[in-house]
């Protein structure tokens, strides 16, 4: 059997519905998914979808093709990705999947899977593709059931359980339109008096009318902004369109990025985990490590990727990890080790009721001057051969490390440099930090070098 190997992501199954994206390949995946999960012991498989318009007939397909294996299927309808996670761990299922375009264009679906609780990525995906092209996949007379089940309730009980929120504060929280606008109106209303909460766009829509559902990028939190502004609020958050991403401003309308995040998350862990590893990916700013050895910690690189910063948390053992991008993973007594938007913004909240001005608090986490991602086109495999010569070639003497994890990381006393192979598009993502404007010059100056004495056309964009 054929399928597009372009939806063969490194962290998950992602492309354009009826183009490379088929109900025929999401049937052939799910009959592989159904295989896999008999392999590992697993009989039950959990199955959600966000709230894209092609969802539900894509989630249909992969239905029919995991039960075709002889497995059950448990639907849990419309969710937010996080609680598809959440309802292996709550239903003991360990299997699951999730129908997802998560932040891209509204013509995009995808599929994000974990098999007996471990999140496929990069090797797994690609033997999905291979076991379709060979059928390799289990055929019964016997097919399983699809049964029907609601877990938001308990994903709500569970995720407020125990939080202590020492005052109340005004919070803005936009979904975008994405799937995860419910979710967060219910979180929400379930602490009662203790929030006053101002959503934004919390109405599911799959074609995303507000604007485009990731946070990541600072021109999608133009409302919240201007949100928080109108109605006094202490701070905003957003969600990315399947809910395991998080944004945060503050009532100026500064942005605070993930990893900026990741130091106040990292500073409450650190008091109730003494010594503990911090496991963020390439990407994060050199603070963050200061941070995280400031306060006893164990700074842990990983390479960028959901679904490896996931296998690097469940290798480590670490109490917490997080990317650049906004995906945050608690793994204490608290939660369950995956990545959630919307429990990240719970921490958060319950960590800023401690300050009289939680955008200040913010505001004043350590900062450095840097770029935003910068991207130089290649051709299709030219990136990864890219990186390959530079991490071989490249020399830095006056470097005070040089990093090998996921492309090349080089850092000096006072700012780094990062590039990588994009894992979904044919780039080389470049990104520079340095401790003062001129410290950033230099570093740009001399990564520049280096890039062009690997290859004369590499030019870092502006």
């Amino acid at each position: 059997m054929q399928v597009d190997g372009s939806i063969f992501k490194a962290y998950d199954i992602r492309g354009i519905v009826d183009k490379t994206l088929t109900e025929e390949a999401c049937r052939a995946v799910g009959r592989v998914l159904g295989t896999m999960a008999l392999e590992a012991g697993n009989r039950t498989f959990a199955v959600g979808r966000d709230g894209r318009l092609t969802g539900e007939r894509l989630q249909k397909a992969l239905m029919e093709g995991i039960v075709s294996t002889g497995v059950d299927v448990v639907d849990i309808g419309t969710v937010p990705t996080p609680v598809l996670y959440f309802a292996t761990k709550f239903l003991k299922t360990r299997s699951g999947v999730a129908v997802t375009g998560s932040h891209n264009p509204p013509e995009y679906n995808g599929l994000k899977m974990l098999v007996d609780d471990v999140t496929l990525c990069s090797d797994d995906i690609q033997m999905i593709r291979e076991r379709i092209m060979t059928e390799d996949w289990v055929k019964t007379d016997k097919p399983g059931t699809i049964t029907r089940v609601d877990v938001l309730d308990e994903y709500v009980e569970r995720a407020t359980r125990g939080l202590k929120l020492k005052r109340r504060l005004k919070v803005a929280g936009d979904a975008g339109n994405g799937i995860a606008g419910p979710a967060m109106c219910r979180l929400m209303g379930a602490l009662g008096d203790k929030v006053d909460f101002v959503p934004l766009f919390a109405d599911v829509d799959g074609t995303f009318p507000n604007h485009h559902p990731d946070p990541s990028k600072p021109a999608n939190l133009a409302d919240l902004i201007e949100a928080v502004r109108a109605t006094g609020a202490d701070y905003g958050f957003a969600t990315d369109g399947d809910g395991d991403r998080l944004g945060v401003v503050t009532k100026t309308g500064e942005v605070i990025f993930p990893d900026r995040l990741m130091m106040l998350f990292a500073e409450d862990m650190l008091a109730e985990h003494p010594g503990a590893q911090i496991v963020y990916d390439v990407k994060c700013s050199r603070k963050l490590v200061d941070v995280i050895r400031e306060k006893g910690g164990e700074p842990t690189i990983s390479a960028t990727g959901h679904s490896l910063v996931k296998a690097k948390l469940r290798q480590t053992n670490a109490p917490l990890a997080g990317e650049m991008s906004g995906h945050i993973f608690f793994n204490d007594e608290r939660w369950f080790g995956f990545d959630d938007g919307l429990y990240a913004a719970l921490r958060l909240l319950e960590i800023l009721s401690r300050s009289d001005d939680p955008s200040k608090t913010l505001s004043d986490l350590p900062s450095a001057v840097n770029t935003p991602e910068l991207q130089i086109p290649t051709a299709e495999g030219e990136n990864k051969r890219f990186i390959e010569r530079l991490r071989n070639e490249a020399q830095f003497p006056d470097a005070k490390d040089v990093i090998r994890v996921d492309g090349l990381r080089v850092e000096w006393e006072d700012g780094f440099a990062l590039a990588r192979s994009s894992n979904t598009t044919p780039v080389v993502v470049v990104r520079l930090e340095g401790d003062t404007p001129e410290a950033l010059a230099r570093i740009r100056r001399t990564f520049a070098a280096a890039l062009k004495a690997v290859d004369p056309s590499m030019v870092i964009p502006e």
